[in-house]
């Protein structure tokens, strides 16, 4: 049977970063009713899942058919996301309003090759960088050399800190090429950051953007040299007031966020010698301290903004940063 729904709420249920969960109680704040939520998966290329050219999304093995005025699309995990680039398509033909779901900004985001010839062409402060596409091991150590002997090596697709190696001598050199051909990854080699703190702790921010503004602000902080500055690898996270960031890294974060061609993400930089990005994460994770308030529910309000669905007036408390 047919049906209407105001927003659809369309995340990868494969993933355990709880998004879905998120996203859904900051619309029935907002619109004062709960959103359809689907597998996007259904979506993927080979899925049963289609948005038909009048609008409508179908999933026939759920006997699903729903007309939405809203699709908020997220936490699609980075090594799916080229299998969902022909519905990002249809989604942009339909005129559906769905924020920041252009293939293009995806993939500008989520290939780290492509990240740094965006950084490059915007002039975004970063951290050099060389790409490595199954090199030679006389190859790999030219650019080790050539980036002073003290890098990270990380996979051109990846997340949460994983496959990242920091890396100071020919040997470490020589384990890396090995895992990446092993996992069959092209990768990158960056020049150390020097991002320590007072205390000689390595440490960076995660801004959150949307637009103009900056959402959130967090600090991660981790103690072992050697490892990122990731919460899974370890790293401590406080989460600080968007002002207490200086002004400049905040306009390096939404320069950042613009350069890649999206209107939102996470951007991941260091304040050392004046600002630098390393990257721009499409979906920031959601369920986070302060997560709820500060970025899920602004990231809600910015997709009903242009769309015909009943905003009731909500309370201050869930009103955007500006």
């Amino acid at each position: 049977m047919p049906s209407s729904s105001d927003v659809v709420v369309m995340t990868d249920q494969s993933s355990a970063e709880g998004s879905s969960a998120q996203l859904a109680r900051a619309v029935e704040l907002v619109t004062g009713a709960a959103p359809l939520i689907l597998d996007a998966r259904h979506f993927y290329d080979g899925g049963d899942g289609a948005l038909r050219l009048d609008g409508r999304l179908v999933i026939p093995s759920e006997a699903l058919d729903v007309q939405p005025s809203v699709l908020i699309v997220y936490e699609i995990p980075p090594h799916d996301r080229s299998r969902f680039t022909r519905f990002q398509a249809d989604v942009a033909r339909s005129g559906i309003p769905c924020l920041g779901a252009d293939a293009q900004a995806w993939r500008n985001a989520t290939d780290k090759r492509h990240t740094v010839d965006r950084f490059r062409a915007a002039g975004i402060a970063q951290a050099e960088s060389l790409v490595l596409d199954r090199p030679t091991l006389a190859t790999a150590l030219t650019a080790f050399d050539r980036l002073g002997r003290n890098v990270w090596a990380r996979p051109a697709v990846g997340f949460g800190g994983r496959d990242v190696f920091h890396i100071t001598t020919a040997a470490r050199l020589h384990a890396a090429c090995e895992h990446y051909r092993r996992i069959g990854s092209s990768w990158l080699l960056t020049r150390d950051a020097h991002n320590f703190d007072e205390h000689g702790r390595r440490h960076q921010y995660r801004v959150v953007v949307l637009g103009e503004r900056v959402l959130r602000v967090c600090e991660h902080v981790q103690t072992d040299p050697d490892a990122p500055c990731n919460e899974s690898r370890g790293a401590i996270s406080t989460v600080l007031a968007p002002d207490v960031l200086p002004q400049h890294l905040r306009e390096l974060a939404v320069r950042a966020t613009a350069s890649v061609g999206l209107p939102f993400g996470g951007v991941d930089l260091v304040p050392e010698r004046g600002g630098a990005v390393f990257e721009v994460n499409v979906h920031p994770v959601l369920d986070v301290p302060q997560g709820f308030e500060t970025v899920a529910v602004p990231f809600v309000l910015a997709h009903l903004t242009d769309a015909t669905v009943n905003v009731p007036a909500r309370p201050e408390s869930v009103r955007p940063h500006r």
